[in-house]
């Protein structure tokens, strides 16, 4: 038996910029900010299961993410793909399948949206 439990509890994203990448995942979000920036480069946005954590300090060494390694649930998938293209978000594919679509935030990393 292993001692390391078999879930996620966060996600690290490279962000050149804490402060606003911090102000504009929360608008995304729909969230108020909570806590503060922590060490000068880190910002744990709270999530329902897993949290992400917005890290300055490795953006430089990893550059923007160029594929998603985690997607967002929505409930409509098509509201969301619109909401996003209205606020001026680069989406960068349309909706896939009927169920899934990438967009990219400030920094260029690439996330995905998932109708769950």
């Amino acid at each position: 038996m292993s001692t390391i439990e078999n879930k996620i509890g966060t996600v690290f994203l490279p962000v050149s910029n804490i402060e606003e990448s911090r102000d504009w995942y929360c608008r995304l979000l729909g969230i108020q900010r909570k806590g503060d920036i922590q060490f000068g480069h880190l910002y744990v946005i709270e999530l329902e299961g897993v949290n992400l954590v917005l890290d300055q300090k490795i953006f430089q060494k990893t550059g923007p993410l160029q594929a998603p390694i985690f997607h967002l649930n929505a409930v409509d998938i098509e509201k969301a793909y619109n909401e996003l293209r209205e606020s001026n978000v680069e989406v960068t594919t349309t909706i896939q399948h009927g169920h899934w679509f990438n967009f990219k935030d400030p920094d260029g990393n690439e996330i995905m949206v998932c109708q769950c």
